[in-house]
């Protein structure tokens, strides 16, 4: 019988959702798929291996990966030979429900794991793949880029799938992500963001290696690095120490994300948070205390079980008191696997979460525009980004968004702007000099 050839793999395409750290994991799945030889596709229709990234930490975000995963099915019968391949958080080490709930996927991986798809593409086109694994990095990265410092969490929020998809805290080395980072800035970059779960605890499970204050200090020093920034923060992790050396390097932005997630300590509680309202409220005064024009953004959650309205008027409290220059609301929705899942029931109705997210968007809405409005006709210095909708962008030190007219050549400077319109969500300006 003649041996059947299949067709060559010469395309890819990645559909990503979810985090910056799934966004990252993309771009080294495309640094290794590179290394194979494919280039990039404009779309799935065009791509011979077609990967989806996935994210289940919200239910709207499984159920698009869900619709994503079944468009894909009539293109998999159309083109057999195809390889469909799904990653990211979806996936945990008992993929037989996924196999048997979408046979058309080839190929499941959990977050980080790419060794299954290059084994699976390596067998089809028979070459080693041990080599496409080594070093990778985004291959084409814009002005900014994220570097993964620390996979996993040890925190086990009762509300969170993280630590069951991404497992425990596993940090990297502050020589890999330095050496990480010189490739970046060789390859154009001006700007990293030091991503993890909690990244503030960064290399507690290494020893002799250093902290996150510690891996500040040493990326500070890569030649031709303008900026760096970190995220997302745990309130019990953050020491006095990353504080102090957020203040004291000119390279790192004085720009914080911390969670409060609720504004009530007894849903804290049930979250298992580990802390209070009032030390929380202690941490950020610390903060502005110690880092001068700083700017703070935060992550809530409503509707988390047992949320009375007075738990939710508390949680609108924290926002009228602390005035966060940013805030990334969710309303609760149950994720089979967790804690909270196994022992609490969902008691807050659907439309009572929208209509407290609403109100949250409105609070924030009203502190934004007036914090926002106090840097109107003020000079900032901004990283000039990319564009978009036919405008280019950047931000400030404070994460703050800026749009700007005709800054052609700009592009990876740090410039001088000065700022002529301001709203709750970004800036309006002109280069100057």
């Amino acid at each position: 019988m003649k041996e059947k050839i299949l067709p060559a793999l010469t395309q890819y395409f990645i559909w990503t959702i979810g985090c910056q750290m799934n966004v990252a994991d993309s771009e080294r799945l495309e640094s290794a798929l590179s290394n194979l030889g494919l280039n990039a596709a404009q779309n799935p229709e065009d791509a011979d291996v077609i990967v989806l990234n996935s994210c289940v930490v919200r239910q709207s975000a499984e159920d698009k990966v869900v619709g994503m995963l079944s468009s894909l099915k009539s293109l998999k019968e159309k083109r057999p030979d195809c390889v469909v391949a799904l990653m990211g958080c979806m996936v945990d080490a008992r993929s037989e429900r996924l196999q048997k709930r979408f046979p058309h996927v080839d190929v499941f991986m959990q977050p980080q794991q790419y060794r299954p798809l290059l084994d699976f593409l390596g067998n089809r086109i028979d070459i080693d793949v041990e080599g496409c694994l080594v070093g990778l990095t985004t291959l084409k990265p814009s002005i900014s880029a994220f570097i993964p410092i620390i996979h996993g969490c040890d925190k086990f929020c009762t509300f969170c799938i993280i630590p069951y998809r991404r497992g425990r805290e596993r940090s990297r080395t502050i020589f890999d992500i330095v050496r990480e980072a010189e490739l970046l800035v060789a390859r154009g970059v001006k700007e990293v963001t030091l991503l993890g779960q909690n990244v503030d605890s960064y290399g507690n499970d290494l020893e002799k290696n250093g902290d996150l204050a510690d891996l500040l200090t040493s990326i500070s020093g890569v030649s031709g690095l303008e900026r760096v920034r970190f995220l997302t923060s745990h309130p019990n992790d953050m020491s006095s120490r990353i504080i102090d050396t957020v203040a004291s390097l000119d390279k790192v932005c004085e720009h914080f994300n911390i969670p409060f997630q609720a504004g009530d300590d007894n849903i804290l509680e049930a979250m298992h948070r580990g802390y209070t309202i009032d030390s929380y409220m202690s941490l950020i005064d610390c903060i502005r205390a110690t880092v001068p024009n700083v700017s703070i953004g935060t992550d809530l959650i409503v509707g988390f079980p047992g949320e009375s309205e007075l738990a939710f008027e508390r949680t609108l409290d924290v926002l009228r008191t602390v005035r966060f220059d940013k805030v990334h609301a969710a309303a609760y929705s149950e994720r089979p696997g967790t804690i909270a899942f196994r022992k609490l029931d969902d008691t807050v109705p659907l439309q009572e979460k929208k209509r407290r997210i609403k109100l949250v968007g409105e609070v924030q809405e009203e502190i934004a525009t007036q914090i926002n409005a106090k840097l109107l006709h003020t000079m900032q210095k901004v990283l000039v980004e990319d564009q978009e909708r036919g405008k280019w962008k950047g931000r400030t030190r404070n994460d703050k968004l800026v749009f700007l007219g005709h800054p052609k050549g700009y592009q990876g400077k740090i410039v001088d702007v000065f700022i002529e319109k301001t709203s709750p969500w970004s800036l309006q300006g002109s280069i100057t000099g």
